[in-house]
């Protein structure tokens, strides 16, 4: 008896609860859809639903962005559940070894990771409330994760903009300001990613931290929230082709069943909706791609809005869509997802288990060769992922070469890994590590190409046989090798972990020399780009023994000390080819012709990467700094037009001809090019004439993909005699964006593509690559005494293509 009351109190007291929790118009002090709240606003009500109903609510804070906002998980589920959180996740994860016996569904909802699709986090407090009140019977069997915003910077750059510029209340006439975003929108984060595309790569440090998070649950569905343009209806599951053949029937068929349930919803409200379009599930490092190659059911539900909607806004058609309009759509699939898994739970853990069994794929195992660095890089980014991985250190071994395209072998004799399939992760390591991946559709929504050892730099084989790791020794911190008496100290130059020695070095005041030869000395060979620090150069630091000393432990860094600046094969130490290296002083054009994603990763390469100062311009006062204070000047990819004009292109000329240096990328190319530019000329393409019949209207879209590359590699040739390519090897894979084309340069080539223009990985269209044969992928132009160098291809993209960095690193240090 004494047991029924105490349970009859504890329902009335939690009935009571439920009835007194303040939905989120009553806590925020205004009906939810007529302002857009701040991310601390957001935070407030979170903490509040988590005080007022702790038996069902758990927040945590899994992280900080850049700008310190704190990054927050809701747990939401019935109270038995929560008190038994942890027993669930490790129940849950057993699944994926085959031996748990978990029946709770795990549903995790991700919103806002564009900041300016901000009517995402307004409908997560929406949602929340309505799962602890009206459907909370959904959280008898289910765990909901919530981040309700996975991009607080962004947010609140578009928020406190709309805040700013908008009209009161709000103006719908689509020409007004508050309708209309900067150069520096909110949809990207501090550094200006996307991310969206940073799941796999993990650049950023909100990616980083929530994928700790998200590896300790690995839940069965998980939601991306976002908007797409003001016109456009919504869309939500089943995704469009082309999906990744690892996709699994059950992974396609609960799509459906999820969409079902949607359609059911809108239907009955008579909003307009469409689905397998547009947004496929190919590209590993979405939030729908990602989670799925997981075990996860992965999905992208997008509403019409994005940053051009405010809070109300007239669409094409004549129609008003408002922020209310929005978050009731929003909030309507997110509850519908938890109702769906919830009448599933039992499925979603049956193919949850049946998902990570061992797969029957072609190649077993990935073997990997190359500098440490470079393995080391790889090495940090697998562990993010929770990807097991094995030393080698000798042995031969056949398969698939990365190479060459075709069957060969690959002898490891020291310096190599192996990644298998055979565990948990096996999936994800077959979509990232596969030399080339399926695919069913050529229209796609993003790159078709990102295997890791082309973007490591890694020589590599495919192995249909499961190779084993070896034991091997664990290397020791380097020998610096540091004696006040040698005469030099000798490092190689191979890894952006060399460029980040070089930077700290000269960021301490100590100079560094450069071979511009290979050398002999001591009965050692060394390579072009050695960097060579001499006593001599260094003898007004008093503090020059010490502070090399500590750089060198910091870095882990092998040096060699020589006794002696005379050489026994190449150029003494005080030769003219031995040039010290400049410590530069580098400014990056922002703003106007700049495209904030390109720019952003050029900052974040510097700050985060390099860790070396950069002076940021903005186009609006450009014309009044002094370029003299300058030795580099970095103009990003973008839409330069007619940005430089007569005048300002003969400045710019007058500049590097007096010894300045310009870093030309992408589309700034084109501004360079020209009658009264420097010397880059585009190739010119004679149109193909001999099928010229009418093409039917249908097919105009595939029609068009003949001349498009949507992200596919290539293997290039360079000339790493030039400072561009010190470091490099004869063939360098490249990640090819667009057919962009470009003559080669008279001299200094470094980087190139021949006539056979057939992409390693990815698609790239027939007309495209007859366009880019024979063409420049990084060069360099001498003017006067100063340089132009183009980079044609982005070796910064995503800040993921970690081979590609040494060629941007070069041109700040050696070229000269």
């Amino acid at each position: 008896m004494t047991r029924f009351l105490f349970s009859l109190a504890l329902l009335v007291a939690v009935s009571v609860s439920a009835q007194q929790l303040k939905s989120p118009s009553e806590f925020l002090g205004y009906e939810l859809g007529t302002q857009f709240s701040r991310h601390h606003e957001v935070v407030d009500y979170y903490e509040y639903l988590a005080e007022a109903a702790p038996d069902r609510v758990k927040l945590t804070v899994y992280g900080q962005t850049n700008e310190r906002r704190p990054l927050i998980l809701a747990y939401v589920s019935s109270a038995e559940n929560l008190s038994n959180l942890e027993n669930i996740r490790q129940e849950h994860l057993k699944d994926t070894e085959g031996t748990g016996n978990s029946n709770k569904a795990i549903v995790w909802l991700s919103y806002n990771v564009h900041g300016n699709e901000s009517v995402s986090t307004e409908a997560s407090m929406k949602t929340i409330y309505e799962l602890l009140t009206n459907k909370s019977s959904y959280l008898e069997n289910t765990v909901v994760i919530m981040d309700p915003c996975i991009n607080p910077d962004g947010r609140d750059r578009y928020s406190n903009w709309y805040n700013q510029f908008k009209n009161t209340p709000y103006q719908v006439d689509p020409n007004s300001k508050e309708h209309h975003e900067g150069w520096w929108s909110g949809r990207s984060n501090h550094y200006m990613f996307d991310l969206n595309r940073d799941w796999a790569w993990l650049t950023q440090v909100e990616s980083q931290q929530r994928l700790k998070v998200f590896n300790q649950w690995m839940p069965h569905v998980h939601v991306d929230f976002h908007e797409q343009g003001v016109d456009n209806p919504y869309y939500f599951a089943p995704a469009a082709e082309p999906y990744h053949e690892v996709i699994t029937d059950f992974q396609r068929d609960f799509q459906v069943t999820l969409g079902r349930n949607h359609a059911k919803y809108f239907d009955a409200n008579g909003w307009f909706y469409f689905t397998k379009e547009v947004f496929d599930l190919l590209y590993p490092s979405y939030g729908d791609t990602y989670p799925m190659y997981n075990g996860s059911i992965g999905m992208t539900y997008e509403q019409g809005g994005s940053g051009r909607a405010g809070l109300g806004i007239i669409t094409s058609i004549g129609d008003t869509l408002t922020l209310k309009d929005r978050i009731a759509h929003h909030f309507t699939t997110g509850l519908s997802t938890v109702e769906v898994s919830s009448q599933n739970a039992q499925k979603l853990n049956e193919e949850f288990r049946k998902f990570h069994q061992n797969k029957a794929f072609k190649y077993k195992s990935y073997v990997l060769r190359g500098d440490k660095d470079k393995l080391d890089a790889l090495k940090s980014l697998l562990e993010k992922h929770n990807i097991a991985y094995g030393d080698l250190e000798s042995g031969s071994y056949k398969g698939h070469s990365y190479s060459s395209g075709n069957t060969g072998s690959l002898t490891i004799n020291k310096n190599g890994m192996v990644v298998s399939t055979d565990q948990p992760k096996g999936t994800l390591v077959k979509v990232l590590f596969e030399p080339n991946a399926k695919l069913s559709d050529s229209l796609t929504y993003d790159i078709t190409a990102w295997s890791l050892p082309y973007a490591y730099g890694l020589d590599a084989i495919a192995s249909t046989s499961a190779v084993s790791p070896q034991s091997v020794q664990q290397s020791s911190m380097a020998s610096s090798n540091i004696n006040s008496g040698s005469y030099a100290y000798l490092a190689d130059w191979n890894s952006m972990e060399d460029a980040r020695f070089l930077a700290a070095l000269l960021k301490e005041g100590i100079r560094v020399r450069k071979a511009d030869h290979p050398f002999g000395i001591e009965n050692k060979s060394f390579d072009r780009g050695t960097l060579i620090i001499t006593k001599g150069d260094n003898e007004n630091k008093d503090d020059f023994i010490t502070t090399l000393q500590s750089v060198t432990q910091k870095f882990n860094k092998d040096l060699t000390a020589t006794s002696t600046g005379f050489v026994d094969s190449g150029k003494d130490f005080g030769s003219s080819s031995i040039q010290m290296i400049t410590k530069p002083k580098i400014a990056v054009l922002s703003g106007g012709p700049t495209s904030t994603l390109r720019f952003g990763e050029i900052w974040h390469f510097f700050e985060k990467q390099l860790h070396y100062p950069l002076t940021v311009i903005d186009d609006e006062y450009a014309d009044r700094v002094d370029l003299d204070e300058y030795h580099i000047l970095i103009l990003p990819d973008g839409r330069y037009g007619n940005y430089f004009s007569e005048d300002k292109l003969s400045e710019l000329k007058s500049w590097v001809r007096q010894g300045g240096k310009i870093i030309a990328m992408g589309g700034s190319i084109n501004a360079l090019d020209g009658e009264n530019g420097f010397g880059i000329k585009q190739k010119k393409m004679e149109r193909d004439t001999s099928e010229n019949s009418p093409q039917p209207y249908e097919d105009w879209e595939r029609e068009r993909i003949k001349g498009a590359i949507t992200g596919a590699i290539f293997k290039t040739k360079v000339d790493n005699s030039n400072p561009l390519a010190y470091g490099y090897g004869a063939d360098y894979f490249t990640l090819k964006l667009g057919s962009s084309a470009f003559e080669y340069l008279d001299n200094g080539n470094a980087v190139y593509l021949e006539q056979n223009t057939k992409p390693f990985s990815g698609f790239a269209g027939t007309e495209a690559q007859k366009r880019i044969s024979e063409t420049l992928i990084y060069g360099v132009e001498n003017y006067g005494r100063g340089q132009v160098i183009y980079m044609v291809d982005n070796p910064l993209f995503r800040g993921f293509w970690e081979n590609g960095k040494l060629f941007f690193a070069n041109a700040l240090f050696m070229v000269d």
